[in-house]
């Protein structure tokens, strides 16, 4: 795999992880408008949210960059 895809799939998998992991916690009223707000528990909860979508993300763009070629339609 080159390094242009190695790369776009960590920057793309990391955006589309923290914009879910964010939207997630703020929906489950874990989101304060400050860092400085939230308590503790709120900041982990948030942080492991995003780290476990981003991470879900990556997996799935890099299993899908590895899929052999479709074969072509005759």
């Amino acid at each position: 795999m080159e390094m242009f895809v190695i790369l776009n799939i960590i920057a793309l998998g990391t955006l589309a992880g923290t914009i879910t992991g964010l939207i997630i916690g703020y929906a489950a009223k874990r989101q304060k408008p400050a860092w400085s707000a939230m308590t503790l528990e709120d900041k982990r909860v948030n942080l492991a949210l995003v780290l476990f979508f981003s991470l879900v993300y990556i997996a799935l763009l890099t299993w899908f960059a590895l899929q052999p070629p479709a074969p072509t339609f005759p």
